[in-house]
């Protein structure tokens, strides 16, 4: 089945759409009222839509990412935050729980990563961090079953 004729989840069934539209709102409530950034939280977004092969999901938050303030030597480091000096003890510890959440199939959330970020993030953080990667996960997997498609940018006219 080509792309084209794929089924595109989100308008297949809108109700079920909306419904995770509306659970995405409430974490991200949660995510702010906890102390949650854009900054940080875009940084996690991105990584769990690059570790899952979502290119829509990566270009969305992207985009927000921009909006939220973060340069593009800081996103062009997500892929090696390990190796890279760019992001804060907070940050690293959200880029740990995220590589834990997008690959719980193979460890569940390993209690050293779950002992190691608890001991940097507040409990609240942890749990507003924790939603917002179920919440990206899923819009991953509806992105990539759809195949989504992620062209080209057109060049920006010249001012």
């Amino acid at each position: 089945m080509s792309a084209e004729r794929r089924v595109h989840l989100s308008r297949s069934a809108m109700d079920a759409y909306r419904a995770l539209d509306s659970f995405t709102q409430t974490v991200n409530q949660i995510a702010a009222d906890s102390g949650i950034d854009d900054r940080f939280k875009e940084i996690m977004m991105i990584h769990a839509s690059q570790l899952n092969g979502c290119a829509f999901c990566v270009r969305v938050h992207l985009d927000r990412a921009v909006e939220a303030g973060l340069d593009i030597d800081t996103i062009a480091q997500i892929a090696t935050w390990r190796e890279s000096g760019v992001f804060t003890e907070r940050e690293r510890a959200g880029l740990e729980l995220t590589e834990a959440f997008t690959f719980i199939h193979e460890d569940g959330i390993p209690d050293d990563v779950y002992d190691h970020v608890g001991g940097i993030l507040t409990e609240k953080e942890y749990v507003a961090a924790s939603w917002l990667l179920v919440s990206i996960n899923s819009f991953n997997r509806i992105a990539i079953a759809g195949r989504y498609p992620v062209p080209p940018r057109k060049p920006a006219a010249a001012g």
